[in-house]
This record gives structure tokens, C-alpha cells and sequence, in this order.
């Protein structure tokens, strides 16, 4: 069949499946970003020159807007989400971008499962996680208590459930992935400018493209600075970035990409911590109270230095090798809440006592790692090894209490007007460890039909840990071995129905400072953690509702909490299980009306253990987060709106965190090279508690109103 048939047939069945009102709502007219629709027909034939055309598919509004059909968090493959037997979601850069998300917390109500749990740690299906990955790699330069900017990220992609199989020891909820921004075979050039209320300015710059004539040889420049202030008192906040990039074409089989970025984070009046509630969760201060002194702050200063070669060996074989590099120092003046008191004797606390802590982090950190990729016939086998190193030095000196010279706080009617150089401190702790971690894997995608696909994969991971507290000059070695696995099966029932089934596990060993907390000398066994997940992805209504659906349990073992004895130590506290259900699904609601929806149900029950310790910290039974789109082609502009919804969760002490439900909107116009949007966050100016800690630290609040306006220019 000759270039002109297969067109006409193509025409004339896209007319006819138009004309039924089979893609009435996917008219390209209507799309006002980049991404336009897809429509994918592949007419094959026979000797009789019969003409075959497989079912036609067609990605609507949704589906080609705000999802990724493909990804390598799953398997370090490119394989189809549909082929993965886990639950995975991908964030692309046209969500952030309408979200106008500066910051991973921006994002939670789009990943189900996921809320806010302490600074830049999220609770992710029971559990609290705290460990990222980039591009694939360990080595977060916000590690620490500083919160990741979006700046130079692509995507975001999360794996749900334990990874140990591919990434060694992490977090039993799950892995959230960063995928950063590469230097691109076509030129663009961006310049934005974005103003706000508080006080709000950035102001960003990027230019990606070819270096030389063939393209072989492309580069990338970014660089990102904005301020702001802030609604609780004494707060300012500052981020700068630099971001390079440079990818060479060695030859036609051979690519090397070389990175680097530079980040700056200041936050004045900071570490912010929570406001005191009472134990139905009602705020004893107002939302602005701040338990920091204006000269407070916290700063982060951090580089990081990547490379990757990716090499073609032969028509079958391939490998991938990448060397990642990061320094950060992390410096938090700040004050804590130490107890509360009632002066007025009126049953209601209203002052607080403090203490001052100076603190430093140093980390320096080096991930390796080396796969290969293997195209067996129906078996995709992939092999590697990797290796990990972080070195941290944290020096932490105090003052408690007026004695040393710290003044009480109103929680009514604070006087910010205490010294710092006048207290009394102390060093609480000075103290080194370092960490070594190698790692082998192996991995068999196996196609055993057209419909069935098969996954197995397994990995071996040593560790030492080496701790040296430089007060007391004493050091400790720790060491453990750990094994983890995954099985899992997708079967593509038909066009609308995708099911999948896995187990997984993981492991993560217990830190060297923490084995120096058990009462006995005798070492703790390391957590480890198992997932048995069912799910099915759906395509129903002809393509305009995609439907993932995902049942969970997890069991964790081994997790380690304060002695409720004795809090000068830690005790294991047994097993812990967490269960639940995830609905994810993108909607074309009308050609021009889509929606991207996320709820989630968990519940988190604590078991073999004694009964004074509860698991319930953070963990709210429902989520639900909603982000719709409505387009105007006819005048290129969209408006959107969003809605988040947590339920009531339980803080550490087990007061009650108000549920609560905020809303966001937004506006997007493109005119020519220049894209202007406002977006506006916690629309109703909602004063809430986003999570907890203890009575004594309070809550965590939630952002006031944000108004955000920006202009983009593309030159």
C-alpha cells in the first residue's frame, strides 16, 4: 500500500469515527498549549493487499496534557506505566506549570496518598518519607529541613509502595523521583517575571539548544532568583538557583550530559515550627504568632555536580552510568518550645517556654551507578551495581529556659526583643557519620504473550555505617546486609482494562546515632517492610476517563520510638500496618473541560506492640485533591480552580488536627510569544493546620491567601 492509500484511509476513518462523535472531543482547535492531541492509527497489510487498521486511539484533552504514557522510575527501563505492576504517577511540567508550583508541597493534592507531614517530609501511604531520589540517583541537596524547589525539575514522578529491588534501603511508602531539566535539541529561550502579595518577586531566565550547527553538542542555562515575606511574624524568605547543562553526542551511539547547580536558600525567622493548639485542634495563638526571634533564620547553601553516559553497545545491549556529586551546609538558628504554661490561671495555656538552638549539617555525598539493559527477544534484562557514600557533620550548641538567658513567649501578645549573644549556650552534640552503601540488582521484563507481561527482580545490599561523637570521644561501626525483591504481573485485558498485581519489599537499617540510644547495648534489627498491590488502569468512554485504581497492605517491621520510659532512649515498637485505596483519573469532561482528580483512603494500625505507643501521627484517613481546566481556544486562555481536602489527623500526642478543604484558581492567556498568569492559593483565605507535631510545638499552619501574577516571554 503505497504513501497516498494509507493516507486516505486514514482521512476518511478519521472522518467517519468524527462524524459518529467518536472524537467530538479531542478537535485540535481547541488546545491552547504545546501538546496537542494524539490520534494513532497503524494500517498494516497482507498479501491480498487487505488493509487492517488497529482500533483506533485517541488521546483527548486529559490524556495528552497532563499524563506521561511512559516512565523509568518503575523498572530503570523506558516501559509503558501500563507494563508496570506498581502503582506510579508522573506530575509533567504542564501541571506544575498551571499550578504555578514553586515547590514540591504545591503538589501533594495531585499524588494521592501524599500529605504534608514535617518541613520537607511528606507521609506517603502510612508512612513518613523523607528520602528523594534525582534522576534516579540518591543524593538530595535539600537534605535536612529545607524544602525542594521546582525550579530546574521537568517532572515529578512517584513509585508507591517499597522500591528496595531498585534503589536499595529508603522508605516503605514510597519514592519520589525529581527529573531534572535537560539541555534540548531545539532553541528556547524563556524570560518570566512573577509578583505577588507579601511581597512576593522572582525572576527567572532560561536558555536551552544546539551548540554547534549539528546539534550535537546542546547546552542549557537557568537561573532563578525570588524573595518574599511571609504572614507569621519575623519571616522572609529568599532562593536563588543556577542551573548548566551540557550534552555531547559523542557519536551516533554515545551521549554524555554533564550538570551542574547551585542553590541558596535563606529563610529569616526560622526553623518555623507549629502554634500550640488545644486538643480539638483550636489554635491558642493567632496564625501569625511565631515562636522566632527576627534574628533567627535558616540557610541552606548547596552544589551539585552530575554526570551520565548513556551508550549504545549494539543492537541489543545498553548501558547507562552515572556519577552524581552534592555538598550542602544547612545553618538553623532558631528556637523551640520547650513546655507551656498558664499564667492567668484561666485553664487555657498562654505563654511558652523556650529554648535557643544553633545548629550546623555539612554533608558531602557521591552516587555511582551502572546498568545494563539487555533486549533478549520477549525478556528485557537489566543488570547493574551502584554505590553510595554521604559524610555528615552536625555540631548542635543550647541555652534552655530564662537561666540561660531565654526569654518566655506570649502566645497572645509576644515581644520579640531577646539577644541571642546574651545567652548562656552549650554544646549538646558534635558528632560524624559516614555511610557506605553498594548495591547489585537484577531485573527480567518478561513479554510472555501480547497481553501478559511478567516482572521479577531482586537485589543484595551491604551497608557500614561509621559514628563518631567527638564530645564524648567515642566511635562506633555499624554494619548490615540487606535483601529485597518484587514479582509482578500486567495484563492487557482489552482497550479499556489494564489490570496488575505485585509484592514488593524493602529495608532500611537503623542509623548509627540511633543504635546509640538502645537502653541495653543490644543493636537493632534493621526495618524492613513488604507490599501486596492489586490495581487496574482503565481507558473507558472512548478514551475520556482514565481510571487508575490501586489497593494496597503494607506491613513494616522494626520502627524504632522513644522509650515511653525513658526518653533518653529508643525502643522497637513491632509492626506496623498500613492499608488503603487510590483512585487517580483525568477527565475530559467536555472538549474544551478536562480534570485531574486524586483521592485516597488509608488506615494505619500499630500491632505487637505495647499499646502506650500510638503510629497515628499525620495520617489522614481521606484525601482528596481535585485541579479542572476550562479552555477558551478562541482566545487562547484557560482558566482553572483547585480543591484540596485532608481529613481530621492525629498529631504525636495524640490531639486532634482539624480536617480541612482549600481552594485554588487560576487564569492562563498566551498572546503571540508572551504567556501571562495569575494564580491565586487558598482562594477563601482559610486559617488551618495543615499537620501536627506535639502539644507543646503545635501545628504546622497552612498558607494564607497567595496571589501570584507572572509574564513569560519566549524569544
Amino acid at each position: 500500500m503505497n504513501l497516498k492509500t494509507t493516507l486516505t484511509m486514514m482521512q476518511a476513518y478519521g472522518a467517519l469515527a468524527f462524524s459518529a462523535g467518536v472524537i467530538a472531543d479531542s478537535n485540535v482547535e481547541d488546545h491552547t498549549t504545546d501538546r496537542s492531541e494524539q490520534v494513532e492509527v497503524t494500517p498494516t497489510t497482507n498479501d491480498s493487499a487487505q488493509i487492517e487498521l488497529d482500533a483506533l486511539a485517541v488521546k483527548g484533552r486529559a490524556l495528552s496534557l497532563y499524563k506521561e504514557d511512559e516512565s523509568t522510575l518503575g523498572t530503570r527501563t523506558s516501559t509503558p506505566i501500563d507494563e508496570t505492576p506498581q502503582s506510579i504517577q508522573v506530575l509533567p511540567k504542564e501541571l506544575i506549570e498551571d499550578q504555578a508550583a514553586n515547590q514540591i508541597s504545591d503538589l501533594y493534592r495531585s499524588i494521592s496518598g501524599v500529605s504534608y507531614n514535617n518541613f520537607s517530609t511528606v507521609t506517603m501511604r502510612g508512612f513518613a518519607q523523607d528520602e528523594v531520589l534525582y534522576d534516579g540517583m540518591k543524593g538530595d541537596p535539600y537534605k535536612g529541613f529545607s524544602i525542594p524547589q521546582l525550579f530546574t525539575i521537568q517532572e515529578v514522578q512517584v513509585l508507591k509502595g517499597p522500591s528496595g529491588a531498585l534503589y536499595g534501603a529508603g522508605d516503605s511508602g514510597g519514592t519520589i523521583n525529581y527529573v531534572t531539566k535537560k539541555p534540548t535539541y531545539e532553541q528556547k529561550n524563556t524570560l518570566e517575571v512573577t509578583a505577588g502579595n507579601k511581597d512576593f518577586l522572582s525572576g527567572s531566565i532560561e536558555s536551552s539548544g544546539p551548540a554547534n550547527e549539528s546539534g550535537s553538542q546542546r547546552y542549557r542555562v537557568g537561573i532563578y532568583s525570588s524573595g518574599e515575606d511571609s504572614y507569621r511574624n519575623n519571616v522572609e524568605e529568599e532562593n536563588e538557583n543556577i542551573d548548566l547543562g551540557y550534552a555531547w553526542d559523542l557519536d551516533e551511539d554515545s551521549t554524555l550530559t554533564l550538570q551542574y547547580t547551585h542553590i541558596y536558600q535563606h529563610i529569616d525567622g526560622a526553623r518555623l515550627r507549629g502554634i500550640p493548639t488545644d486538643d480539638d485542634g483550636n489554635f491558642l495563638a493567632d496564625t501569625s504568632w511565631n515562636n522566632n526571634e527576627p534574628s533567627d533564620y535558616q540557610e541552606l547553601k548547596a552544589d551539585v555536580f552530575q554526570a551520565t553516559l548513556d551508550h549504545e553497545i549494539n543492537s541489543w545491549l545498553s548501558n547507562h552510568t552515572s556519577v552524581r556529586y552534592f555538598e550542602n551546609t544547612e545553618t538553623q538558628n532558631y528556637h523551640e518550645l520547650k513546655s507551656l504554661s498558664d499564667t492567668d490561671s484561666d485553664g487555657v495555656a498562654d505563654t511558652a517556654t523556650r529554648e535557643y538552638r544553633d545548629q550546623v549539617w555539612n554533608n558531602k555525598g557521591l552516587n555511582v551507578s551502572s546498568y545494563f539493559v539487555s533486549e533478549l527477544g520477549k525478556h528485557t534484562l537489566v543488570t547493574g551495581a551502584d554505590y553510595y557514600y554521604n559524610k555528615e557533620d552536625y555540631a548542635y550548641y543550647k541555652a534552655t529556659g530564662e537561666s540561660a538567658g531565654v526569654s518566655n513567649l506570649s502566645l497572645t501578645n509576644p515581644v520579640y526583643d531577646d539577644d541571642v549573644s546574651d545567652y548562656t549556650m552549650s554544646l549538646s552534640k558534635d558528632e560524624t557519620t559516614e555511610l557506605n552503601q553498594v548495591g547489585a540488582f537484577i531485573q527480567d521484563q518478561w513479554k510472555v504473550t501480547d497481553k501478559l507481561s511478567l516482572l521479577g527482580s531482586g537485589r543484595l545490599d551491604y551497608m557500614q555505617e561509621d559514628y563518631t561523637d567527638h564530645k564524648s570521644d567515642t566511635d562506633a561501626s555499624y554494619n548490615d546486609v540487606g535483601y529485597s525483591t518484587r514479582f509482578g504481573a500486567t495484563y492487557d485485558l482489552n482497550r479499556y482494562l489494564k489490570p496488575y498485581v505485585s509484592y514488593s519489599t524493602g529495608f532500611s537499617p537503623q542509623s548509627a546515632s540511633d543504635q546509640q540510644t538502645s537502653e541495653d547495648g543490644s543493636l537493632f534489627d534493621p526495618e524492613e517492610s513488604q507490599q501486596y498491590e492489586l490495581g487496574v488502569r482503565t481507558y473507558l468512554f472512548n478514551n475520556r476517563l482514565n481510571l487508575n485504581l490501586a489497593v494496597y497492605h503494607i506491613e513494616r517491621k522494626n520502627m524504632l520510638a522513644e522509650d515511653p520510659d525513658d526518653d533518653d532512649y529508643n525502643i522497637a515498637i513491632g509492626k506496623i500496618r498500613s492499608q488503603g485505596f487510590e483512585a487517580d483519573a483525568l477527565i475530559d469532561i467536555t472538549k474544551r473541560w478536562l480534570a485531574n482528580i486524586s483521592y485516597a483512603y488509608n488506615d494505619v494500625k500499630v500491632t505487637d506492640t505495647d499499646d502506650a505507643y500510638r503510629y497515628e501521627a499525620n495520617m489522614p484517613h481521606h484525601q482528596l485533591g481535585v485541579w479542572t481546566r476550562y479552555d477558551f481556544p478562541s482566545i487562547t486562555s484557560s482558566i482553572g480552580f483547585g480543591a484540596d481536602y485532608v481529613s481530621t489527623q492525629k498529631n504525636r500526642d495524640n490531639q486532634t488536627v482539624k480536617s480541612y478543604t482549600v481552594y485554588d484558581a487560576s487564569w492562563q492567556t498566551v498572546w503571540e510569544d508572551w504567556k501571562f498568569q495569575a494564580n491565586i492559593k487558598n482562594l477563601f483565605d482559610k486559617k488551618y493546620a495543615i499537620s501536627g507535631f506535639t502539644e507543646t510545638i503545635g501545628s504546622y499552619v497552612g498558607e494564607r491567601r497567595r496571589v501570584y501574577l507572572s509574564a513569560s516571554y519566549d524569544f
